[in-house]
């Protein structure tokens, strides 16, 4: 199949199942702390990556470990914890047209650490896309007085992150498969997270007894195994057949699934937060559409 269809049909995966994670996420909080949720997000993913990637492993040449090693804290390990920390605070669907505005950090920070450079019209995106996020966290805030929206800043963190992520990979691991990058992002998180998950107190007996932890636990089974595993590897590849601001691009599919997700589970989502969430997407658009250049 042609990259050209292949990365839609990539896009419009990662979409449904990157919208999923975010209702995934508000789930296991309900018996996990957002450290356990974080920590076990990352174990469970590492033990599926390495049950298919383990040999992939030897395909990385030595100087490029280091970006591996940066792409994995920046991709996934601080990420986990800063979406869970966030959403004990702010909707889940709420978290994930804040997280749309990657594709706008991505051409920003592309040109400003990367050297990429962009058209007026795409700089205009940028700007309208950040006016509506931060429309967005103002609305959600009055509308919702007992949540701390303060907290909508961890996922602009994570959203930064993720931004860096994907122009370190077009940019330092465009030869490296997939499969490779992702198993390689893990092997450096599974110490430290095992160490936070012991110390989060998540060996105590009795909490382990607890139905609510069980489905919890469960919850975060699913979310590591299609959300970070499956999807980590689908991105990566997607970022090497395609540029860095398309393959960020499926966050602005993505609230489609979450603010479903989020609807169907009782949160509120006024014509307010519809329309700066437009905003979102229109700035989105503009960074993304296509010109014919001399």
């Amino acid at each position: 199949m042609q990259n050209s269809t292949l990365k839609w049909i990539y896009l419009i995966v990662l979409s449904i199942i990157w919208g999923s994670s975010f209702i995934l996420i508000k789930k296991g909080l309900v018996g996990l702390t957002p450290i356990q949720l974080g920590t076990l997000r990352i174990l469970f993913t590492a033990f599926f990556l390495l049950l298919i990637g383990w040999k992939s492993l030897r395909t990385i040449k030595k100087a490029e470990w280091k970006w591996i090693i940066i792409s994995g804290v920046l991709g996934t390990g601080l990420p986990v914890f800063l979406f869970a920390y966030a959403e004990t605070e702010i909707d889940s669907a709420i978290a994930a047209i804040l997280n749309s505005s990657v594709p706008l950090l991505t051409l920003l920070l592309g040109l400003l650490i990367f050297g990429v450079s962009f058209l007026k019209r795409q700089l205009i995106g940028v700007l309208i896309g950040l006016g509506g996020a931060t429309a967005l966290i103002l609305i959600g805030a009055s509308i919702n007085p007992s949540q701390n929206y303060w907290y909508a800043l961890l996922v602009i963190c994570a959203s930064v992150m993720y931004a860096l992520n994907v122009n370190i990979i077009k940019r330092y691991m465009q030869d490296i498969p997939a499969i490779a990058i992702a198993t390689g992002n893990f092997i450096f998180l599974i110490p430290p997270a095992i160490i936070l998950l012991i110390y989060s107190d998540f060996f105590n007996a009795e909490l382990l007894e607890t139905q609510e932890v069980q489905i919890s636990v469960g919850y975060i089974v699913i979310l590591a195994l299609f959300g970070t595993a499956m999807a980590k590897v689908m991105f990566n590849k997607l970022v090497q057949i395609s540029s860095p601001v398309f393959a960020s691009s499926v966050t602005y599919l993505m609230p489609i699934i979450s603010v479903t997700w989020g609807v169907l589970d009782g949160e509120k989502f006024t014509l307010w937060q519809l329309a700066a969430s437009l905003v979102i997407i229109g700035g989105v658009y503009l960074v993304n559409k296509r010109t014919k250049t001399t």
